[in-house]
């Protein structure tokens, strides 16, 4: 395992090759937004695959996963030395009305950025389902942005302040709050072991973690939190990657 001496001046540290592939010890000094972005992941994605549900409160030698579920094993990225470059990860799809993310530096050095993994292609037969089922519409507004692998890992969803936004499916809520920055009120529904979707901006959060919701289930409110107009921001992720939520849902 890496040691965690933490980000002391001066001192070395030292990376061990019996760290396990796509696991990260938490070092002094780090956060979690630090540690996702120097392995180029998002906040919800490690709030999912580590099932935190205080993303503020990640503890010293603390070991999290940094990769999915069955993801590929690999050498796991070092931070670079002070003076690289450090390539920005966007947290998720918000335009540029959300708050922005402060930048946090890691030891006093830049992190680097994982290559994202290239679009899944749909599966054939149909559009992917969860737990067995097909997923619903979260909220009744038109699209105002749609999913981009660059910009936008989601869809935004017009409406007004208020309005009611329904669990996609069913499924356990592994995170609600406001403490993700960039998301507002936030709520990250985990459906099965391959499939979480994500809420983001409400107005009033309905439901509590470690909560079981029904597929339909109204679990928040629209508003406009870390945002610029009122919207849902909602994503689908299978295995931690975010994948065009227009695959999963119905026509309408």
């Amino acid at each position: 395992m890496r040691d965690v001496a933490g980000s002391i001046p001066g001192a070395t540290v030292a990376s061990s090759p019996s760290q396990p592939s796509g696991v990260h010890t938490v070092r002094p000094g780090e956060t979690l937004l630090g540690i996702a972005r120097q392995y180029g992941v998002t906040l919800p994605e490690l709030v999912a695959w580590n099932g935190l549900t205080d993303p503020n409160q990640i503890q010293v030698g603390e070991t999290l996963r940094v990769a999915p579920p069955g993801a590929a094993t690999g050498s796991i990225a070092e931070p670079a030395p002070s003076g690289a470059v450090a390539v920005p990860v966007p947290l998720n799809g918000a335009d540029s009305g959300s708050v922005p993310l402060k930048q946090e530096p890691i030891g006093g050095r830049a992190p680097i950025a994982v290559p994202a993994a290239p679009a899944e292609p749909a599966a054939a037969g149909g559009a992917p389902t969860s737990a067995g089922g097909q997923w619903h519409w979260p909220a009744a507004g038109a699209v105002i942005a749609g999913f981009s692998e660059a910009s936008n890992k989601g869809l935004d969803i017009g409406g007004r302040v208020g309005d009611p936004v329904h669990a996609a499916a069913a499924g356990k809520v592994v995170y609600a709050g406001s403490g993700l920055r960039g998301y507002g009120k936030l709520i990250v529904i985990k459906h099965d072991q391959e499939y979480n979707s994500v809420y983001a901006h409400n107005d009033r959060l309905l439901v509590k973690e470690d909560e079981q919701v029904a597929q339909g289930q109204k679990i928040a409110e629209l508003g406009s939190t870390e945002s610029d107009r009122p919207k849902l921001h909602f994503e689908i992720r299978k295995q931690g990657k975010a994948i065009d939520p227009m695959r999963y849902l119905p026509a309408r």
